[in-house]
């Protein structure tokens, strides 16, 4: 007689539940940070509005690359998410996942045009602005919540992968609306906070409802789960972070400011990608960390005697 060897299953890390709760208040901490400093002080709102009208100098082929993308943009969000979350709860039944996500989704744009309307306009700080406030991006928020309910949706071995498309799309998005000058820097990365503020939350309750499907193998076990989906974006955000200081220290001590006008203009984009990739890569290391593994099978023993 031999002892039968099993794949035991482990359910989420402990404190996973914490390390969620964090996640959102840090969401929206973020999220009040951004506010107050990029609109209500004078230091914010200099390189945020300088970051838009040096966007003048990238009208042409960009900016009508730009109006393209952000005249189909709602469409094609909606387009997607429709499509890849109607396929998976029709195909694997996650009924549950699909209502949590959706109404999420739903929840992080109807947050964004309240926020519109409620967060006052911007005070006068010596900064010629328009006093409107364009604060969180709703164009922004659109992508990234589409992104975000089709992140939900997937299995554990797809997140990395979809996770990474999503958060590029997302960037774009948010990089579009500056070039064609429809928002600030601090408008895109808050729009990407409200999104993660009403999608972390989703995200657990997804997992707490639907444990069958929540396993995975880790990193490697599939080529979407390939930690080349992590490491894409961990490159792109810390050369984002390089070009935003070079940029910022040649503001600084006006070196080579003659021939460039553009210096605040990359260093918004720069916060705009940094925003996304910081929120792909935690948002798929939250995940992954809360999804079940299965471990491997421990060796098979002597037979008893």
């Amino acid at each position: 007689m031999t002892r039968a060897s099993v794949r035991p299953e482990r359910g989420p890390g402990t404190g996973a539940g914490i390390l969620f709760l964090l996640a959102t208040l840090a969401c929206l901490a973020a999220l009040a940070g951004t506010y107050f400093f990029f609109v209500r002080t004078t230091t914010g709102q200099f390189i945020d509005e300088s970051a838009l009208v040096e966007a003048v100098g990238l009208n042409g082929t960009a900016g009508r690359a730009a109006n393209k993308l952000l005249d189909w943009l709602p469409a094609l969000s909606v387009l997607i998410a429709t499509i890849v979350v109607l396929f998976v709860t029709v195909l694997r039944r996650r009924w549950a996942a699909a209502g949590i996500a959706v109404a999420a989704c739903v929840g992080a744009n109807v947050a964004t045009q309240i926020l519109k309307d409620l967060v006052p306009v911007r005070p006068y700080r010596g900064i010629e602005t328009l006093e409107l406030n364009s604060l969180p991006s709703g164009h922004t928020t659109m992508a990234a919540s589409a992104a975000a309910a089709v992140f939900l949706m997937v299995s554990p071995r797809w997140r990395p992968l979809v996770g990474f498309l999503g958060g590029s799309f997302a960037v774009a998005t948010g990089v579009s609306t500056l070039i064609n000058q429809w928002h600030r820097p601090a408008d895109v990365v808050a729009a990407f906070l409200v999104v993660g503020a009403f999608m972390v939350p989703a995200g657990w309750l997804i997992i707490r409802t639907g444990p069958r499907w929540n396993v995975w193998d880790g990193y490697g076990e599939h080529w979407a789960a390939a930690r080349l989906w992590v490491a894409l974006p961990v490159l792109t955000g810390l050369a984002a972070a390089g070009l935003a200081a070079y940029s910022l220290l040649k503001t600084a001590t006006g070196a080579g400011q003659e021939g460039s006008t553009t210096s605040y203009f990359w260093a918004g984009t720069s916060l705009i990608v940094i925003a996304g990739c910081l929120a792909t890569v935690a948002g798929v290391w939250l995940f992954g960390h809360a999804a079940r593994r299965r471990d491997a099978a421990p060796p098979r023993s002597a037979p008893l005697r």
